[in-house]
């Protein structure tokens, strides 16, 4: 027997007993006649005493044992002389009476402690150590209770779990797929699927009216902290729905999950916020509402004063940042503008306003608007003194997306993020479809399968761009925790939409026979939603990446540093394939 007892586990009403524990050596600590070891597994850590007068061989033999040696003991439980109040088993100790080494150690490229010396790469590099660090056994110790949370919740609400297949076809849904060559069929390619949309449709068709799956998915994409090549998600579908019954049943799985992991309550139904009225008061459709500084417009109030920066612009607005105006110097908001000039976001510039103590006004335009103007101004965004205001103008689509990114930067430097406040909302009405002008056609905003608004249908023939989707978001601190829509079960209004989209019958055949073929069987009303497994974790665990809450993720540039992945394969495999590298 290895161990009567895990290294996390021993109390003081274990005193007196004669245990074994094996676990791996965080520190040794030689203090002349005693010699303590703390001896660590996942479940905690134990002080194990060596008393030189008792025992010289077994002591000095426990001197040589060196970080993360892997070791086993067996002693007798007594009470510690010196409380350790940071650690569970700070009462106790455990005077060794045999030691074995189970496995020696070279030292670790890094300290295995909860505050680390290792860099990222490094880290990456020896995650099969990095996981034996605290933090993230803690994390993955949350994603597998969070799991389980979910599978319980979901099954008392009738839903099943159905695998669906990971070697697919390819089709576009939004971004790259990852693809697969076929040995048996040279030329031809399977896809890992983006996500299992159009098999949770089938079985829609099929007549598993409650399915979900905790799921891998895969996009080939630009990495970030919250986005990862392959991906888990929380993928759900329901048949003979509509969009209340999905969010009612969904963002009861959030309330229960947010008192469960959290113990947050949340009594009253959450927010529903059109998609327009998100992008007008935040500019962006995943707002953060811990704090305030909406969007205000003063289109109407800037123009005609000779400044051609607004007279030639569609949309002049702002935000009002409270109370910083005496601490707020021009140096940092030099560095503001250049912040909203960077070319992700793409600024020409940035215009303020002060609002002094004392009452006076001053602002960067004041060679155009007297004070009576910027009054105006100050009003309109009811601003008090020592606030300043902060103007941008342009397109009115780009200003505010360029205003969503500087409140979210003034909220960083004013420090408003606030990690134990949560502030959950559904993001609705999104638009069914969006225009690309290289292309010059339209596009899916969530996926071909999405159903406009019934009372949209009619302007998919006459104006496109104004159609609404039947389609939602679940957005928490500025974090889209999930998606989904109700989806098109009717076979002619599908056939519309790929037209809308460019597809011809013959490309809609090839790419979605499959699943148009499957509509003239029947196919119920349905509709769903995706979580983001990982983005969640990682909110609940105060992460700011993904990669936190993943046993062994990929670095910024998709590589798996640890497994040198992704790698060359050999020309027997190509040959095999029957493909050859450009």
């Amino acid at each position: 027997m290895y161990r009567t007892h895990t290294c996390g586990e021993l109390r003081i009403e274990n005193v007196g007993k004669t245990v074994t524990l094996s676990g791996w050596v965080q520190k040794n600590r030689d203090l002349g006649g005693m010699t303590f070891i703390d001896i660590r597994d996942r479940y905690g850590i134990t002080q194990l005493a060596f008393n030189m007068e008792t025992n010289s061989k077994l002591t000095e033999d426990a001197r040589k044992l060196g970080r993360e040696y892997v070791i086993q003991v067996t002693g007798l439980v007594t009470e510690r002389y010196s409380k350790n109040k940071r650690i569970p088993t700070g009462e106790i100790e455990i005077n060794v009476e045999e030691l074995k080494v189970l496995n020696k150690s070279d030292v670790p490229p890094f300290t295995i402690e909860d505050k680390t010396d290792g860099g990222e790469e490094i880290l990456m590099k020896y995650r099969y150590l990095d996981l034996r660090r605290n933090p993230n056994q803690q994390a993955l110790m949350l994603r597998y209770k969070m799991s389980i949370e979910v599978r319980n919740y979901l099954d008392k609400q009738g839903f099943i779990d159905v695998e669906t297949p990971v070697l697919i076809k390819s089709t576009p849904e939004g971004a790259r797929d990852f693809v697969v060559p076929s040995r048996l069929h040279h030329g031809s390619f399977y896809a890992l699927p983006q996500s299992p949309q159009t098999m949770k449709q089938l079985l829609m068709v099929a007549g598993y009216d409650r399915y979900y799956q905790i799921v891998k998915c895969f996009r080939d994409e630009d990495l970030r902290a919250d986005r990862q090549p392959e991906f888990t998600q929380i993928d759900c579908e329901m048949s003979f729905v509509e969009q209340e019954d999905i969010l009612n049943t969904f963002e009861g799985l959030a309330k229960h999950m947010f008192k469960v992991f959290k113990n947050v309550e949340f009594n009253e139904p959450f927010i529903r916020m059109p998609y327009a009225e998100a992008m007008e008061k935040y500019g962006s459709d995943k707002p953060d509402l811990r704090f305030g500084m909406e969007i205000n417009n003063i289109t109407n109030l800037g123009k005609g004063k000779d400044f051609k920066i607004f007279d030639d612009a569609e949309f002049i607005g702002g935000i009002c940042a409270k109370n910083i105006s005496d601490k707020f110097t021009r140096k940092q908001i030099d560095k503001l503008t250049d912040y909203v000039k960077r070319p992700q976001i793409g600024a020409q510039g940035l215009i303020w306003l002060r609002f002094n103590e004392d009452g006076t006004l001053k602002s960067s335009v004041d060679k155009f608007f007297n004070e009576e103007d910027l009054k105006k101004w100050a009003d309109s965004f009811n601003a008090q003194p020592n606030d300043i205001l902060f103007v941008v103008s342009g397109s009115k689509e780009k200003s505010l997306k360029i205003l969503g990114e500087l409140r979210l930067e003034l909220a960083r430097q004013l420090e408003l993020f606030d990690n134990s406040k949560f502030a959950p909302l559904w993001v609705v009405d999104f638009p069914l479809l969006e225009w690309d002008e290289e292309t010059k056609r339209f596009y899916a905003m969530h996926h071909p399968f999405t159903s406009p608004k019934p009372d949209d249908i009619e302007l998919l023939d006459s104006d496109p761009g104004k159609v609404r989707a039947n389609a939602y978001d679940f957005v928490v601190n500025g974090v889209e925790l999930g998606g989904g829509s109700i989806r098109i079960h009717d076979s002619e209004l599908q056939s519309k939409m790929f037209k809308t989209l460019g597809f011809s019958d013959e490309e809609a055949q090839e790419q979605f026979g499959f699943l148009m073929n499957a509509f003239k069987y029947g196919a119920p009303p349905h509709g769903g939603i995706a979580y983001g497994f990982d983005r969640w974790t990682a909110m609940f665990n105060d992460s700011d990446s993904i990669k936190d809450v993943i046993a062994f993720p990929k670095n910024n540039s998709g590589k798996d540093v640890m497994l040198e992945s992704p790698g060359t394969i050999s020309n027997t495999q190509l040959d095999e394939l029957g493909l050859k590298l450009k």
